[in-house]
């Protein structure tokens, strides 16, 4: 009587294709692969040009699925604060394009090293660029570009491309990296939720925190780095802020929204979310929210709202008693 395999778990050869397939590639990049959770099949790696300048990375994480590679595609997602819009959309493509020439086959080595191909090329641009030809604007100055909504703005400077921004913020060596906090994590269904946390004055200090959590394996292999900043400027009595999804839809936009209703300045809040393969719906906002909130509680920095809130307390009894 031969053995067979649940069809929830997919069928021998599958398994053994991904478990063959595993030991290649770690035996291949050794360090830069990373095994997250073994029995759900997720793992990733972390990709770079092997440039020292400029020094492109970026981690690709994977969950197999039971029918993989016979008849179904891996489950990834690619992090790297630097791929947005238009890039991430044209490196997906020739993910998914390489996938579809070769149905039925182990794909993942190809992927990598079309994904260091992309870092490459991308770097290779990067170092074409002619800089004696960019204006050199300061910080007060604003460029009207209403065909880039999607761009990001910093101090009033709005740069014209995503590449444009990782340029601009590229050499972050003059600023020391600001001192980076890691909150308690919240599982549920097998999703993990983690927010860290640090204080920010300067939209390249905000680079920085990145850049240096993406260096520990772990946050750079999360699914999610949701993050959001709000830098108060005093000479303008306004907010320089700002939010990321990471292809969390309109996650980095409730996170800013909880900064501002807790009036929370000159820090920066991010959340790393590691999808355990079970769709959460709604309550995944309501972790990351709460995880920020949690964070921003044990480091002090809704203290004085708190105290507000006390004060205001207070005066209603106060008024209530006269009252009477």
């Amino acid at each position: 009587m031969t053995d067979t395999i649940n069809t929830e778990t997919g069928n021998e050869g599958d398994l053994l294709s991904q478990i063959e397939e595993v030991e290649a590639l770690s035996a291949i990049y050794g360090d830069e692969w990373c095994v997250i959770d073994e029995a759900s099949r997720i793992f990733c790696i972390k990709i770079s040009n092997d440039m020292e300048e400029p020094k492109l990375t970026a981690c690709l994480q994977i969950i197999l699925p039971p029918e993989y590679p016979s008849a179904a595609p891996p489950i990834y997602q690619i992090n790297a604060a630097w791929l947005r819009g238009c890039e991430r959309v044209k490196l997906a493509n020739s993910l998914e394009d390489l996938y579809v020439e070769r149905v039925g086959e182990s794909i993942l080595y190809m992927w990598v090293e079309k994904i260091r191909e992309f870092l490459v090329e991308k770097a290779r641009d990067s170092e074409t660029v002619d800089h004696s030809d960019r204006v050199n604007l300061t910080a007060e100055e604003e460029v009207d570009d209403d065909d880039d909504d999607d761009v990001p703005v910093f101090r009033g400077l709005t740069l014209r491309s995503s590449e444009d921004a990782h340029l601009f913020l590229e050499h972050t060596n003059d600023e020391e990296v600001p001192l980076i906090k890691h909150g308690s994590c919240i599982t549920d269904r097998r999703s993990t939720f983690q927010p860290h946390l640090a204080p920010v004055v300067t939209p390249r200090q905000v680079k920085a925190v990145l850049d240096k959590l993406y260096e520990n394996k772990k946050i750079a292999s999360a699914t999610h780095n949701i993050y959001a900043y709000r830098i108060y400027c005093e000479d303008k009595q306004s907010f320089l802020q700002d939010c990321e999804d990471d292809g969390e839809t309109a996650a980095g936009g409730r996170l800013l929204h909880l900064l501002q209703i807790l009036d929370v300045r000159n820090v920066m809040v991010v959340v790393s979310r590691w999808y355990g393969g079970i769709l959460l719906g709604p309550d995944r906002f309501k972790h990351i929210n709460n995880c920020a909130r949690n964070i921003l509680v044990e480091e002090g920095y809704t203290a004085s709202m708190d105290d507000a809130a006390k004060s205001a307390g207070k005066t209603k009894r106060l008024k209530s008693k006269k009252t009477k």
